[in-house]
Order: structure tokens, then C-alpha cells, then sequence
């Protein structure tokens, strides 16, 4: 074979260092006789120069191995006999007559033995038993570790970021039934940029962890108040946001939150299988016992409505649901959530036993939920919902032959002091059904005037609602 050029095998300084320090540190603790062990001598071995008898034992001693392991001796055992065939030892070379019959030149021997020696070699670092290199090791990975803390407790997060992000969400979900919805949309989505901001700079695990909550709390506020502005797609969007931001957060509850708001947008879209697909998605992730089940079971049945089969049976699995919620309410952002869940038990089935043509059966409801919403604490209170209540009971009496109680009702709710597009959309449903069963009255008129003057006020806003990207 031609001559095989030597690879460097070196250690670096501090590993080298740390050998010649472990070596003597074997020799004072077994007993040895002393020996004259040094740097230079070390780097004698790494360049091939074998060691004196008593240095190879000492580094037999020290590496805790043979002098074949070393590169310091040939294996000539028989192949049957030598562990190297079975996989099972670091072996040695074959014998020289099996090395020809294998076409392979006894010399080769030598390159076995510097590999053998390059290994233990770059492995001196780990293998040192010896108390005091341990020492070095152990100070020097110290120094580093602390490094890697640093590192992973690096943010540009203020001290007070997060608790501010708290508060903030907690202000704008007060403010979301009690101020004008273009105004609060465009403080949440502020909002909802600076922490975006904030998940591209440094943060802590942890941290991205609370701001992805915040970030998804953010965008369910924001889909429903691009909802009330009547920009459907732009609440959907919000609403996927929402629910992919709490799913990288860990956050259940959240993400079915997301797939509440996405069920209702969807079912005024009129696309009552996607309202239920989104139901259905976000009972997979809400906490049991919670109002928010019962509430989606509602939703559910108020799609299967829409779509005039199920209603029953799924109306029936919200009622289940409602009767085994604890006595004590959980809270969000400071306020009572089973309001919420009286809401959907009264007012989602008034809306679909009005799709379904039962008109006493709505009339009955949405005299419930009107009275659950006049009934409801302040923190609860909701304009809107009780503009959509007075609505359903216009359109059951409508239904039920008394079109003079129903343009009344129609009116009260569209004085409500929050018209949003959800209101305007089902007072819409109210004119339209009047003005094809009540033609030429002018009570009617009245209303449909009115409500057509509602929806150009409200352009100006909805078609500012809708961000860039969104």
C-alpha cells in the first residue's frame, strides 16, 4: 500500500492540559511510581511516537483499557476466536495470513493502530476520571451553561409589558357592548399589532406563550366587532387567528371562544353546515362544565336549524349541557360568562323556531330572552342582543297574524343604542317578511325607511373595518 499521510489528532490546549493533569492525578491516588509525564510527551503520543512501557501503562491505566485499544499492540488471535468479527469489541488487526488470503497487507495493521489512537485521543476530554481535570471540566462548563441561561432568559420585553397587555384586554372586552364598535375595533387592532411586534422581538419561552394568548384574545374581540361592522370575512379571519394563536399558547378555552364567534358569523352569512362545523370545533377544545359548551351545543342546534334538520336533538344536547353547569359561574376578563349561557338557551332557539315556521314556540322564547336580557346584571349587559330579542318576538308576531306589534317591536330595536350589523341584518329578515305579507301598510313602510336609513349610516364605518391583509 502507498504511504498514508497522518491526520491531525491533537487535542486543544485545555483538553490536552486537563490528560496530563488527570494522568498525574492517577499515578498520586493509585500508588504509582512517579514518572515524568508532560505536555510535550503527550503531544509525542498524538504525533505517533509510542510511549515508553511504562507511559502505555499509565495510559492504559487512565483510558481504562488494553494496549491494542491504544494502537500500543497487534491482535494476531484467529479470526473464529478475535471479538472483532462479531461486532462485539474494539478489535484488533488480522492475522497476517487471513489479512493476504483478504487481499489486505499486514502493514495495514499500523493504520488500525493510529486510528485506535486518534479515538482515545479525542476522547480524553470525556474520559478523564481523574478529580481535579474533572474540576477544570466542570468550572468551565459552568461559565458556559450560565451562557446558555442567559440566553434563554433574553427579552426585550418591559417589566410591566405583560400585565399591561392584561389589563388592556380586560378595558376593551368592558368597552366592547358599551362603546361605538369602529372605535374599539380600531384600539384592538392597535393592539393586536404592538404584540405582534412583541413576538418578533426577543422574549423567554414563557412570554411567547402569554403574548400568543393575548394576541388571540385580541383578534376573537376583534372578530366579533368586525361582525357588528358587517365585515364578515374580516371577523373570519380574526376568528382563524384567534384560534391558531391560542392553539400555539396552549390555550383551550380560547380557541373555542374563537370557533363561538366564527359559528355566528357563519350563520348570518347564511352557511349554517360551516356555522356547525366551527361549533363543533370549538366543543373539542372547551372545558367541560363550562357555560361556553352549552353555548356551542346551542350554537350548533341554531345551524341545524338553519338547515331545517337536527334542530330537536341538538337543541335537546344544549338543555343537557345547560342543567349540569356548576353553581358557580368561571369568569372572563372580570364578568360573569353564564349570562352568555342564558342567552344562547333563550334567545338561539326564538331565532330557530322562527326559521322553522313555529311560530308560537318562537313567540315563547324570545319573551324569555327578553326578559333574561332586561334582567341581566350591568357588567352583562348587551344592547345588541336585546335589539336581536325584541326582533325574534316581532317577527313570532308577525308570524302569528299582529303586524302593529311587530313594526312597534321593530322600532324599539332598531333605537337601540348599539345598531350593529347582526341587528340590521335580522331587522331586515322583519321588513322583508312584512312587506311580502303586509303589502301597502304604511306602518311597514315606516320601518323599512327606517331601517334603510340605518344601513347608509353605517357604510362609512364598515368600510373602514376592514385592515390591510385582513
Amino acid at each position: 500500500m502507498g504511504e498514508v499521510e497522518a491526520e491531525p489528532v491533537g487535542l486543544d490546549e485545555g483538553a490536552l492540559l486537563a490528560g496530563v493533569i488527570a494522568a498525574h492525578q492517577l499515578v498520586k491516588d493509585a500508588g504509582l511510581p512517579k514518572v515524568g509525564l508532560s505536555e510535550r510527551s503527550w503531544k509525542d503520543w498524538e504525533a505517533g511516537v509510542l510511549p515508553s512501557p511504562v507511559y502505555q501503562d499509565l495510559l492504559c491505566r487512565l483510558f481504562a483499557t488494553h494496549p491494542v485499544s491504544l494502537g500500543f499492540a497487534h491482535d494476531y488471535s484467529p479470526q473464529d476466536s478475535d471479538p472483532l468479527w462479531s461486532g462485539t469489541a474494539v478489535g484488533a488487526t488480522l492475522p497476517a495470513g487471513q489479512a493476504l488470503a483478504r487481499g489486505t497487507s499486514p502493514d495495514d495493521g499500523a493504520e488500525v493502530a493510529e486510528t485506535k489512537r486518534r479515538d482515545a485521543v479525542k476522547l480524553a476530554g470525556l474520559a478523564f476520571a481523574g478529580p481535579a481535570a474533572a474540576a477544570q471540566i466542570l468550572e468551565a462548563a459552568a461559565a458556559e451553561v450560565m451562557e446558555f441561561t442567559q440566553q434563554a432568559e433574553a427579552t426585550s420585553l418591559g417589566s410591566g409589558t405583560l400585565d399591561h397587555l392584561d389589563l388592556a384586554v380586560t378595558e376593551f372586552n368592558h368597552a366592547y357592548s358599551l362603546k361605538p364598535p369602529k372605535a374599539v375595533f380600531d384600539a384592538v387592532l392597535d393592539y393586536r399589532r404592538k404584540v405582534d411586534r412583541f413576538l418578533k422581538d426577543d422574549h423567554t419561552h414563557r412570554q411567547e406563550r402569554d403574548l400568543r394568548a393575548f394576541a388571540g384574545w385580541l383578534s376573537e374581540l376583534l372578530a366579533w366587532l368586525a361582525h357588528d361592522l358587517g365585515n364578515a370575512r374580516t371577523g373570519l379571519a380574526f376568528a382563524t387567528d384567534a384560534f391558531i394563536q391560542g392553539r400555539q399558547a396552549g390555550h383551550g378555552q380560547l380557541c373555542a371562544w374563537a370557533m363561538d364567534a366564527a359559528a355566528s358569523i357563519n350563520l348570518y352569512e347564511q352557511r349554517p353546515a360551516k356555522a356547525r362545523e366551527a361549533a363543533l370545533k370549538g366543543l373539542s377544545e372547551a372545558p367541560a362544565g363550562h357555560p361556553l359548551t352549552m353555548r356551542l351545543h346551542a350554537q350548533a342546534a341554531r345551524a341545524a336549524a338553519a338547515d331545517a334538520e337536527g334542530f330537536t336533538t341538538a337543541f335537546q344536547t344544549a338543555e343537557d349541557a345547560y342543567r349540569l353547569l356548576p353553581p358557580r359561574s368561571p369568569r372572563r376578563f372580570g364578568m360573569d360568562v353564564a349570562p352568555l349561557a342564558d342567552y344562547a338557551l333563550t334567545s338561539y332557539p326564538a331565532t330557530s323556531f322562527i326559521w322553522l315556521g313555529q311560530a308560537e314556540q318562537a313567540r315563547q322564547h324570545a319573551e324569555h330572552a327578553f326578559a333574561t336580557y332586561e334582567a341581566a346584571p350591568a357588567a352583562s349587559w348587551s344592547p345588541s342582543r336585546e335589539a336581536i330579542a325584541r326582533i325574534d318576538l316581532a317577527l313570532a308576531h308577525a308570524q302569528l297574524g299582529d303586524p302593529d306589534d311587530a313594526v312597534a317591536l321593530g322600532h324599539q330595536a332598531l333605537a337601540s343604542a348599539r345598531v350593529v350589523d347582526s341587528v340590521r341584518s335580522r331587522a331586515g329578515d322583519l321588513t322583508t317578511f312584512l312587506t311580502r305579507r303586509y303589502p301597502r301598510q304604511a306602518a311597514v313602510e315606516g320601518l323599512r325607511e327606517r331601517l334603510a336609513a340605518a344601513v347608509d349610516a353605517a357604510r362609512p364605518a364598515l368600510t373602514a373595518a376592514t385592515p390591510s391583509g385582513a
